[in-house]
């Protein structure tokens, strides 16, 4: 048959747009002349339009921005796929659809309409059900919300509001709900929030994250009784943070009790579409209404959300919106219908069983590792896995832990609780960071606290997430968790260190993920405030500094951008290996260096200042000493010059130098009769940091050694101390216990330096002797 030409068009141009945005292989040439498409400036429009290419070149500029370095939404366009290609053709046939004559486009639009509730009716196991399509995933249930509101209050058509007065509507939502949700609802039905009744989870019995049955049995009892009217229950199948399933069967038999309307979302809704399903998604078939959200399941790019209902008034859904007399409203449905018919049957079951199969895949393999936690419904079939690292009692012996008294103990649970989420949050980043085809993020739950979620029915077929994405999760966790433990039981001693060392103070922040935080004091001497805070902060900015420059594995940094301590250094994850006290004596020896040479730079100021003063009045004194030895005569210019040249005036040049060191003035008068200054006193040598030992080759800082304990007990020092002389050999003329010291090589460069300044003494005393003398002294030499 013959394909519309203008079809065939269509989808001609929406491939050849598709290819040149997902090419992110564009030339240095055509970057440096579209440079202005770049930019975020809004310009005039151009009179005489252009052309499609350099259309989709300047949205192409607009999506991936300035940053290379961000290539996640490039990789998401890569693996939006073919069918991804025909969501999108759908909005593009979309529009071309509505222009068609009314009758055509009303069959139309009925075909599409009846075949895609149809499919999805039978994929999801809901018998006799119609659907609404919409874009906003909540807003299927806002339409529900009116539902239920026209068929419990039969005047509501008539009186409006007014009706509501006499028996408030009462909407129960459970409190591991997403976020907002309630007050959504309210704000579009214009309900107070009173309207909203949130039902706790379990505390006792049963899962954490599953609505409490019971207790939503008595809330309804008392509503009852106050003359409300229960109006709707919100279930979920996939809470949005743990993806646990709330009893669906008991809270059907609870609704159909007090005549309720029974909402069901969540992803484990995606689970309806295979083989086998658990009895608790199951039970979801017979609820009233049910939310699929197909984009992120099937990884289809812009297709509209899903509410499947059952009601028997089609005028009652047509006053609540679910049912539209528009045939445009109706053409929501067609991206959808392409996507489902390309992908088929089998290969949406594949996709969901795909998604399942990488959850399970990655819980076999975290009930293998040590110190990690997971929160599982079903281990069988759960499509969400969360889990964080745990640890009980680091570092602290657990029956005195016991021991304590109850006042005690809820600070140090709830310090532990703050710690844990902060390493967990650094965990989750990093996995996310290392792997990102896996789809990982962190999640904030109310009784487990901050844990990793992977949840593959919402990212994998968007990502692509395959097997071996999963392993290679695995194997970054496996190298994380003993950074993670290592860090947590380091963190004690590194306090304890901290605390006992003069100096420096320990910073406590439980929201830092890391070994700790730590500043040096500056000891003030009557300063204000604000220069006693700027001191501060230039010191431990420079101690960061210099630590830097180690040659270390540790990462120091002022912390984080907003919330962290100022005028401290961070110091981030270790290994086991650290040695947390030189660690600790080098921050400290460091600080005081610093220290002293700010305080030697401040009074550097005064003492030169006062110098300059003295050498004035010095230089001033010998200049009239020198003009009394002079004589008058020699200051007239032409008469001076005169008697210069017939009788030199010999005199040496008197200056003055200044010792930093010793804070003295001194005469120059030996700089000019011996070549090296000899009468100067010598500057004390620089002290050596007893932390500055010797390392092994390839050693970096504050390691120490992992020999076994046996190498430490007896023959350990002999063994250090036999590395460090291969390290630093003797000479071959001393014996191994006349090793020269520091000090004594310090000795011998003085005497070589008073001998050589001897030496040139008596040479400039030998250039000052009379010829006769000197011709004596050879003839003496010659005999």
């Amino acid at each position: 048959k013959m394909v519309d030409p203008t079809l065939a068009e269509m989808g001609k141009n929406l491939n050849e747009a598709m290819k040149m945005l997902e090419d992110n292989q564009r030339k240095v040439e055509e970057e440096n002349e579209k440079k202005y498409a770049r930019k975020d400036i809004p310009g005039p429009l151009q009179g005489s339009g252009q052309d499609m290419v350099s259309i989709l070149q300047l949205v192409q500029n607009l999506m991936h921005g300035e940053e290379e370095e961000e290539t996640s939404q490039s990789y998401r366009l890569q693996n939006v796929g073919e069918q991804g290609h025909m969501a999108l053709l759908g909005h593009s046939l979309a529009a071309y659809i509505s222009v068609l004559d009314r009758e055509r486009l009303r069959k139309l639009t009925t075909r599409i309409l009846s075949d895609t509730t149809l499919w999805l009716c039978r994929l999801f196991r809901y018998e006799n059900g119609s659907a609404y399509y919409h874009e906003d995933d909540r807003e299927g249930l806002l339409k529900i919300c009116r539902l239920v509101i026209h068929t419990r209050y039969e005047d509501y058509t008539l009186e409006g509001f007014n009706v509501l007065y006499t028996k408030q509507p009462v909407i129960y939502i459970s409190s591991a709900a997403r976020t907002g949700l309630g007050q959504a609802l309210c704000n579009q039905l214009g309900l107070p929030l009173s309207c909203i009744c949130r039902v706790p989870c379990n505390t006792m019995f049963g899962s954490q994250h599953q609505m409490d049955v019971a207790l939503l049995d008595r809330l309804i009892k008392d509503d009852v009784e106050f003359g409300k009217l229960p109006l709707l229950l919100v279930a979920n199948a996939g809470t949005p943070g743990a993806g646990h399933t709330d009893k669906l069967g008991r809270l059907k038999e609870l609704c159909e009790q007090y005549k309720m309307w029974l909402h069901v979302e969540g992803v484990n809704l995606a689970t309806l579409a295979l083989g086998y399903v658990s009895s608790s998604v199951l039970a979801a078939t017979k609820c009233d209404s049910m939310t699929l959200t197909l984009g992120s399941w099937l990884g289809l790019p812009a297709v509209p959300a899903v509410t499947l209902y059952r009601h028997e008034d089609p005028s009652l859904s047509l006053a609540a919106g679910l049912t539209s007399s528009q045939p445009v409203e109706k053409l929501r449905a067609l991206p959808l219908w392409l996507s489902l018919q390309y992908l088929g049957h089998d290969g949406i079951v594949e996709r969901i069983k795909h998604a399942s199969q990488l959850s399970q895949r990655l819980l076999e393999n975290l009930k293998n590792l040590d110190f990690i936690k997971t929160s599982v419904e079903d281990e069988l079939s759960s499509p969400v896995v969360v889990f964080k690292f745990f640890q009980e009692y680091s570092n602290r012996d657990q029956t005195s832990h016991t021991a304590q008294a109850s006042t005690i103990q809820h600070p140090i649970i709830s310090n532990e609780r703050h710690i844990y989420d902060t390493f967990n949050q650094w965990l989750g980043e990093q996995l996310a960071q290392l792997v990102p085809a896996s789809g990982v993020d962190v999640v904030e739950l109310e009784d487990e606290g901050t844990c990793v979620r992977f949840s593959p029915l919402m990212t994998s077929a968007v990502l692509g997430t395959e097997i071996q994405d999963i392993d290679q999760l695995v194997d970054c966790l496996k190298m994380k968790i003993p950074v993670l433990t290592s860090t947590l039981q380091l963190r004690e001693e590194f306090e304890q260190e901290v605390r006992r060392t003069v100096g420096l103070l320990y910073i406590e922040d439980l929201a830092w993920p890391g070994l700790g935080v730590v500043r040096y004091n500056y000891h003030s001497d009557g300063k204000n405030d604000d220069k006693q805070e700027k001191e501060l902060e230039k010191i431990n900015t420079e101690l960061l500094k210099k630590l830097n420059e180690l040659e270390s594995d540790l990462t120091f940094s002022l912390g984080p951008e907003f919330g962290g301590q100022k005028n401290c250094v961070y110091i981030g994850m270790v290994t086991e290996d650290l040695d947390v006290s030189e660690l600790v004596e080098t921050i400290a020896a460091t600080g005081r260096e610093i220290e002293e040479n700010s305080r030697l730079l401040e009074n550097m100021t005064e003492v030169v200042r006062k110098g300059i003063q003295e050498a004035q009045l010095q230089l001033q004194k010998a200049n009239e000493e020198r003009l009394l030895e002079e004589g008058l005569l020699r200051q007239i210019p032409v008469v001076g010059s005169v008697l210069n040249w017939f009788s030199p005036f010999q005199a040496s040049p008197k200056g003055r130098t200044f010792n930093l060191t010793a804070g003295s003035l001194e005469s120059t008068e030996s700089m000019y009769v011996s070549k090296a200054q000899g009468t100067g006193s010598t500057p004390p040598p620089t002290p050596t940091s007893s932390l500055a030992k010797q390392r092994l080759p390839g050693q970096k800082a504050f390691k120490r050694s992992l020999r076994s304990s046996d190498g430490f007990s007896e023959t350990s020092s002999i063994s250090h101390c036999d590395d460090l002389d291969k390290l630093d050999p003797r000479p071959p003329n001393l014996s191994p216990g006349q090793e020269q010291g520091p000090l004594e090589v310090e000795r011998a460069e003085e005497q070589e330096e008073v001998a050589q300044a001897k030496t040139d003494t008596e040479d400039i005393h030998s250039d000052k002797l009379p010829p006769d003398c000197t011709k004596g002294e050879d003839q003496a030499s010659q005999r």
